[in-house]
């Protein structure tokens, strides 16, 4: 798909409510994919850059990020859209309808959007049986998890295993979404101490679920840009203690650098895109630094252009991911960034 021709398509979406817009955009995904409309839309193959990370074959270093299809249900669709691996969620125990609306906010001229979504989902069984039903895709598959809403932070861990179980049969990683911050305290799980009591009870049960289905699975953790150096340092150490397989850097920020101005600034939320760039590297910069390559690093966070891609990957990351930058810039930046990293990497 040309630049020009989204910027069509997206003049039109943005005369839209953003939850409305990103509503109609999946369900014409779904159709398009369908009708094997897709390929001749997008105009390009799919960059071909195979790389093994955590033990798995991603077709190309670029990703969807979780919260784009929240019900699991578009996951063909983004493939053909040329991403190396499509992560879905965040998917809980049960169904919940999320935060009252409006809670999805534009702030174009910044590219950046305000969310206070509340990890609005089907819940894990319908969005398993989706992946079921719809997944016709050959790259990698995540799916990000976490706790409801009503659960206390004591009983917690019951619905991060709870989900666990019911995704593994589907599921090439899973990610565990302790970072989000539209949802009271769920933060407060980041804490060294409750990490390592979470991420114990979870490699257990991976442990256990490997030996039943000879299957192995692997663990990857979400983290916030709001953390100081302190709360890096003692994450990295307990994350190096478990051998988690992987780490996601990093979910959406509570400030709102860069979009002051804005007249959504005042939201509550969690606010990614373009603002959030260089306080996600330097997060990202922070845990390679400490962990010095022995956990994989998934960077996302701001990425606008392939340039931006390629300067997470100098920064310690093994793979990326797009979501706000994908909104704004639509295909041709999964294209462009795929091939910005395959040459960085080949030199």
């Amino acid at each position: 798909m040309s630049p020009h021709l989204y910027n069509l398509a997206k003049k039109l979406l943005f005369c839209l409510e953003p939850e409305t817009a990103h509503k109609i955009t999946l369900a014409g995904l779904r159709t398009a994919e369908k009708l094997h409309l897709l390929p001749a839309c997008i105009g390009s193959k799919p960059v071909d850059d195979p790389v093994t990370i955590m033990g798995l074959r991603f077709p190309n270093r670029v990703g969807l990020a979780a919260g784009m299809d929240k019900e699991a249900n578009t996951i063909a669709a983004f493939g053909h859209l040329g991403f190396g691996f499509v992560e879905v969620g965040t998917l809980t125990p049960r169904p919940q309808p999320g935060n009252p609306k409006p809670r999805l906010f534009r702030c174009i001229p910044q590219q950046a959007l305000i969310n206070h979504m509340g990890i609005n989902n089907p819940g894990v069984d319908e969005g398993v049986e989706n992946i079921r039903r719809t997944r016709r895709y050959n790259g990698v598959l995540g799916v990000n998890i976490s706790k409801n809403k009503t659960t206390p932070n004591s009983e917690a861990h019951q619905d991060y295993l709870e989900c666990l179980r019911a995704v593994w049969d589907v599921a090439d990683y899973v990610a565990i979404n302790f970072s989000c911050p539209n949802v009271p305290n769920l933060q407060d799980l980041a804490k060294a101490d409750s990490a390592a009591d979470l991420l114990a009870l979870m490699k257990s049960e991976q442990a256990n679920l490997s030996s039943e289905t000879g299957r192995y699975v692997p663990l990857v953790m979400k983290v916030s840009p709001d953390m100081s150096e302190a709360q890096i340092r003692d994450l990295a150490r307990v994350f190096q203690d478990s051998q988690l397989d992987g780490l996601i850097c990093t979910n959406t920020t509570t400030t709102r650098e860069g979009v002051q101005d804005s007249p959504h600034a005042c939201q509550s939320g969690g606010m990614s895109g373009k603002p959030l760039y260089d306080r996600a590297n330097e997060t990202l910069e922070a845990f390679a630094q400490e962990l010095q390559g022995s956990i994989p690093i998934i960077g996302v966070g701001g990425i606008t252009t392939p340039e931006d891609a390629v300067r997470k990957i100098k920064a310690g990351a093994s793979l990326v991911q797009l979501y706000s930058g994908f909104v704004y810039n639509g295909p041709p930046l999964v294209h462009g960034a795929a091939q910005a990293i395959k040459e960085q990497c080949a030199r």
